[in-house]
């Protein structure tokens, strides 16, 4: 009798250990590593285009990219949520051009405080979002349908708060200084070194509070690896910006919010609800969540986000018109997450996503405009890059659906 049970613990043993490199290239090819997935493009795109451009990698470019990109990844921040819970939001960018107004309007045209104008048109934001999620919640419209409306009524709104005078131009110094303020090179620094020995400590204090719950942790070794290897990023980072204009106050606002959004999604509650509302929403509701709730909140998140990227859209381009938050910006803000790694079957994704994503669609906007290539081709290279990466996505959950995962 104690054979087959020693043969069935041998078997039961030789199932469950798995070498380091046949689970590092299954999370790979499941999608739980799109991160490094995206890192690797962008290596790749960054070579391309430095041999095509010797400028590209200078540090008046890449600081000039990051600056391109904070609007639009503000933006994908929210729509990284909507995804989430397997929805979509097809007015973000028409929400960004109205609130962009709403607060120029209410700047220059009457004189309200830049401060009280910036809240005011955040808090329009998260009002359309409120809207959004009580007509999906209550009345069972798709988010679909209710976003493509919003995308056109909010562009007619926008007129009308513009009214005839169709631009108007931003010069207040707080609204202009949210992208045109830049730091010291030793606030830089003093930054950088703050923010590497707060993720050492919290990486360290997680993995002993894992241990001291008997709960599975990381290798010691990969936390260090970790470490260094955001270390080396973040000082390269600082280098690069400090070698040109300084730490920009827009790239601050944009890490600020990711943190914040990767806090909430991640270490909360109310982030384990997103997640388990997209990954199944009915088991969700059963095991005791306010699925409704949730999601009229994800919708004001998102809906607000909009409106913080259409300020600082606004602000670098030193004002509003008809045309603010039209164009390619819906798809770009969409597209970002998707490209990095988020799912579009919900349930799947991080707030990162939006900003690799936004650098590498901004990196091959930025490049083709270098080249001094024609628009037509940056739509259909990004159209391309799009399609790609859901066909990953798609072929990711396959292979997690074969293997007994969802």
């Amino acid at each position: 009798m104690s054979a087959p049970g020693g043969q069935a613990a041998a078997t039961v043993t030789e199932v469950e250990v798995t070498p380091p490199r046949a689970d590092f290239l299954r999370r790979f090819v499941q999608g739980d590593l799109g991160e490094l997935r995206v890192i690797i493009a962008i290596v790749v795109i960054w070579a391309v285009f430095q041999i095509q451009e010797d400028r590209f990698l200078t540090s008046t470019n890449l600081t000039n990219l990051m600056l391109q990109m904070t609007g639009v990844a503000l933006i994908s921040i929210g729509v990284v949520l909507v995804l989430l819970l397997g929805e979509i939001d097809l007015s973000v960018g028409a929400v960004s051009g109205l609130c962009a107004s709403v607060m120029a309007v209410l700047s220059v045209k009457h004189g309200w405080s830049p401060y009280t104008a910036i809240a005011a048109a955040v808090l329009a934001g998260t009002a359309i979002g409120f809207l959004h999620g009580m007509l999906f919640t209550r009345f069972g419209v798709p988010s679909f349908v209710i976003t493509l409306a919003g995308l056109l009524a909010y562009q007619g709104a926008q007129l009308q708060v513009l009214g005839s005078t169709g631009t108007i131009n931003i010069t207040d110094e707080k609204v202009v200084g949210l992208t045109g303020t830049f730091y010291s090179d030793m606030f830089g620094w003093v930054l950088a070194i703050v923010a590497i020995a707060a993720f050492a400590l919290i990486s360290l204090n997680g993995r002993r509070k894992r241990e001291a719950a008997d709960l599975p942790s990381q290798p010691l070794a990969t936390i260090v690896i970790r470490i260094v290897l955001v270390a080396a990023v973040t000082l390269g980072a600082v280098a690069v910006l400090n070698a040109d204009r300084g730490v920009p106050l827009a790239v601050l606002i944009l890490m600020g919010f990711a943190l914040a959004f990767y806090y909430v999604t991640s270490r909360t509650r109310f982030g384990r609800h997103i997640f388990a509302v997209g990954g199944n929403a009915e088991a969700a509701r059963r095991a005791g969540i306010h699925v409704d709730r949730v999601r009229v909140v994800v919708f004001m998140l998102a809906s607000a986000m909009a409106a913080v990227g259409g300020l600082m859209l606004a602000s670098r381009l030193l004002a509003v018109n008809q045309s603010s938050g039209s164009g390619d910006l819906l798809l770009l803000a969409i597209a970002a997450p998707v490209i990095a790694g988020t799912s579009l079957f919900g349930g799947r994704g991080s707030v990162w996503t939006a900003i690799l994503g936004g650098l590498v669609i901004q990196s091959i906007s930025n490049g083709m405009d270098l080249l001094a290539l024609e628009s037509s081709w940056k739509f259909m290279v990004t159209g391309a890059v799009l399609l790609a990466a859901v066909i990953i996505d798609a072929l990711a959950r396959r292979q997690r659906q074969a293997a007994g995962r969802v």
